[in-house]
């Protein structure tokens, strides 16, 4: 005889919690209907039928089951393990904890006669020690196959209803949020400032930025509602999941623009817009699936060959924006390298000095996340499970603030703008070198003589190709 698990189940039936002091377990509404047919098998005695409730915590899952002959493990006291054991046969195997009699937790519900319904009665069962608990419905009886259960399961800690997987990721959005205010508050101060330098791709920073802070305290909000009222409501997890979609599409469409030089070298991104907007939206329609699939009225995680199918579009997408930024900011480099705007270049260098190691980080990262989830299938160190998906948040957050210090609103600002003539910025900077400290009119004198002998070498970048005049720099 094999274990069973309800086909269908309305509320998780593996609730896992983060017990402190005293945790609640509550059984709320539990029924369990069976076939015609497995009604029929049995008369009018008066308990039929066996469906099992069990509760254990992932330490003590050698409690439950048992081996015969140092074979297969099984759930369910099969004959052998009957003589072998003394277990009662067709029921689960339960071997006492040897520090609390009382554990595991095996709840008995049975079918009267040949009825079709079975109901639990409500009860509570209260927890006391720390640990990650599983609850199984299991049925050892081969006749109850094709068995429907709905009804609802409610866990409740010291501290709410949040399980206490996640009861860490709130102080971490609350942390995150007041980091996003402080960057917030230091942009805008910059911002508000020198107004009247603001460059296009500062106004995109300041999108990406209200963005981040929005993000993050809508995750605090909608944890808070969720430890407070134990239910997560599908309206204002779609509104976190869907900013959070928009929030890091835009980051990253923000980051492929500065690497092609948007608004630095290059006025517009011409013909690469409408690449750069199906891209766009590509990645956000793969994050939103998956976020919504992975947040939506979920509490567990979802299977891992389901979140797969939903993790490889977004990883792939991931994979070639990239590769599309690191080749991109590559030309931009070579573009400016050979039109000696050492302003412009330093900035650029740092940048991609910064995405280097943003990349090297995340490679790393996903390593640790591959061993982490390989050598816990249990999940007994759950109560450091957040670090991995909080990783994320961080990388985003320091990268976002590499490039607020990068392209800060400033009196300045103006000179790392994209200029018609592609050996401005160089001829300013050399006239200056030059003249050292000779009057605005003798720069202005250096700059024409220089702007006679080079004639029309000194053309603007083209806005969908890397050209680089031959006559610059001689």
């Amino acid at each position: 005889m094999g274990p069973w698990w309800p086909p269908r189940v309305v509320v998780p039936t593996h609730a896992q919690n983060h017990l402190i002091y005293v945790t609640l377990s509550r059984f709320e509404n539990i029924s369990f209907w069976r076939t015609k047919e497995a009604a029929g098998q049995y008369s009018d005695e008066p308990g039929s039928g066996l469906v099992q409730v069990v509760i254990f915590e992932a330490a003590d899952r050698d409690d439950i089951g048992g081996s015969a002959y140092g074979g297969q493990r099984s759930i369910c006291c099969t004959p052998d393990l009957a003589k072998l054991e003394g277990c009662k046969q067709g029921e689960v195997i339960k071997i006492r904890s040897s520090t609390d009699s009382n554990w595991p937790v095996i709840l008995n519900v049975k079918f009267k006669g040949n009825s079709l319904k079975s109901r639990m009665r409500s009860r509570e069962i209260y927890i006391s020690k720390t640990g990650m608990y599983n609850l199984f419905f299991i049925s050892c009886d081969p006749k109850l196959k094709g068995l429907v259960m709905n009804g609802r399961t409610l866990w409740k800690n010291p501290d709410g209803y949040l399980p206490g997987r996640m009861a860490p990721s709130m102080i971490f959005y609350v942390l995150m949020s007041l980091a996003y205010l402080l960057l917030c508050f230091l942009w805008f101060f910059q911002y508000i400032r020198h107004w009247n330098e603001v460059l296009q791709l500062q106004h995109c920073i300041t999108v990406v930025v209200t963005l981040g802070l929005l993000e993050m305290v809508l995750w605090y909000l909608e944890y808070a509602n969720f430890n407070s009222t134990g239910v997560r409501p599908v309206i204002l997890t779609s509104w976190v999941v869907t900013l959070g979609a928009v929030r890091k599409t835009l980051s990253r469409l923000l980051i492929l623009s500065v690497s092609m030089g948007y608004g630095v070298v290059r006025p517009t991104l011409g013909g690469l817009t409408s690449k750069v907007l199906v891209l766009g939206i590509t990645y956000f329609l793969a994050t939103e699936l998956l976020n919504i699939t992975e947040y939506v009225g979920t509490i567990n995680d979802i299977s891992g060959r389901a979140r797969l199918l939903f993790v490889l579009p977004d990883s792939f997408l991931d994979a070639f924006l990239i590769l599309w930024i690191f080749t991109s900011l590559s030309k931009t480099l070579e573009q400016l390298q050979a039109k000696r705007i050492s302003v412009k270049l330093d900035i650029y260098r740092k940048f991609s000095n910064a995405l280097a190691v943003s990349v090297l980080a995340s490679v790393a990262w996903i390593g640790y996340e591959i061993y982490f989830k390989a050598t816990d299938p249990f999940n007994e160190r759950w109560q450091s499970a957040w670090i991995i998906t909080a990783f994320w948040d961080i990388l985003a957050f320091a990268v976002l603030c590499v490039i607020c210090y990068l392209w800060a609103p400033s009196q300045s600002a103006q000179r790392y703008a994209y200029s018609d003539g592609t050996g401005q910025d160089y001829n300013d900077e050399e006239a200056q070198s030059l003249t050292g400290g000779k009057s605005a009119g003798d720069i202005n004198l250096v700059k024409q003589v220089k702007e006679d002998r080079n004639g029309a070498n000194n053309n603007a970048y083209d806005s969908e190709e890397d050209d680089t005049p031959a006559g610059e720099g001689e």
